[in-house]
This record gives structure tokens, sequence and C-alpha cells, in this order.
């Protein structure tokens, strides 16, 4: 039996519906739409993997065992925190440019580079190794929406994906670190 796709999602009245999910509105800063629109997908793009990674950090702090946890809790507390603050600054620039941010599971998926790790749990090195893997996949998309952001002339974009993939990178390697200890078990 097949199931309607939005057969889960709840919907306000029409009269209170402000601005429909995949559209760009105008925006104050005097961005061009077909600009603001490009940045939005863009940033649309880096939310999805950060709340991708978000999730699977979470997943791995709930699931952690082993005698090396205690610090490796701390770090993925301490990275969803900072995914979680980094996310908020980017849909809150989404917003700023009339566009409206990925914020629910059918937008993740269309805008999500990464893939979703599966339900299941895995032991602690390969799960730190997916992390490494989402981190790694979300700086190459940081640095290419950098580029993009500059060559469409959003400074303000390009300070926030620079600083975002400053946490990345950070965060990345305090995962790394734990790799390379070959008695994580």
């Amino acid at each position: 039996m097949s199931r309607n796709p939005e057969s889960h999602l709840r919907r306000p009245p029409e009269s209170a519906l402000r601005q429909q999910w995949d559209t760009v509105e105008g925006n104050p800063l005097r961005i061009p739409p077909k600009d603001a629109a490009e940045i939005i997908d863009l940033l649309n793009r880096e939310l999805s993997g950060l709340y991708i990674l978000f999730n699977q950090l979470r997943k791995h702090y709930w699931t952690l065992e082993g005698a090396e946890t205690g610090q490796v809790e701390a770090t993925l507390q301490e990275n969803a925190d900072r995914v979680s603050a980094l996310t908020d600054e980017l849909a809150i620039r989404a917003h700023t440019l009339g566009g409206v941010p990925v914020n629910g599971p059918m937008g993740i998926r269309q805008h999500a580079t990464l893939q979703i790790e599966a339900d299941d749990v895995y032991d602690l090195r390969s799960s730190l190794e997916n992390d490494l893997n989402a981190y790694a996949t979300l700086a190459v998309q940081f640095r290419e929406g950098v580029e993009r952001a500059k060559e469409l002339g959003d400074e303000r974009t390009v300070e926030l994906l620079r600083s975002g993939l400053l946490t990345v990178e950070r965060d990345a390697h305090a995962i790394e670190r734990y790799l390379e200890d070959d008695s994580l078990a």
C-alpha cells in the first residue's frame, strides 16, 4: 500500500501562510532575486548537511560505549552545539535573502549531499569515521559556497560560510585526533 508522502504533515489554515517552501521573495539587501535564489539554494545545501551531521553527532553521543567515551562524549556534545549555532546563522541568512530555510525531512532530502547514517548503532571507531566523512563533505561544500557567494557579491554570506568552514575544520580535527588512537574500540 502506497502512502501519500505528505500525509504526515500538519498544515495550518491557508490564511496563516506567509511564504511557500522553495520560493524566493524580495530582500532588503538589494541582492538581485536570481542571485539571492542561488545563494539560498547553496545555504540550504549547507543547512541540510548540518542537520544530518547534528543528528548523527547526537546519535553517537547517545549510544557511545567503551573506556574512551568520557572525552569523546564531551567533544560530540560540544560539536553538536556548534553545528546547531551555525545552522541558526545560515538559516537566518537564507530567510534574510528572501527564502525559506530548509527545515524538515523532505527539504533536507531535496538539498542534502550527505548520506544519512543507517539507524543501527555502530562501534565507536566506525561512528567517528562516519562523522569525519560528514565533516569532510561539509568542508568541501563550504569552500564551494564561499567561492560562489563571492562571485555573486554577497560578502555577508561569504563571512558566514568562512566562519562555518573554520568551525567544521576545527571540529573535524578533534574527531580526527580520536581516530589516531590505535586503542579506540
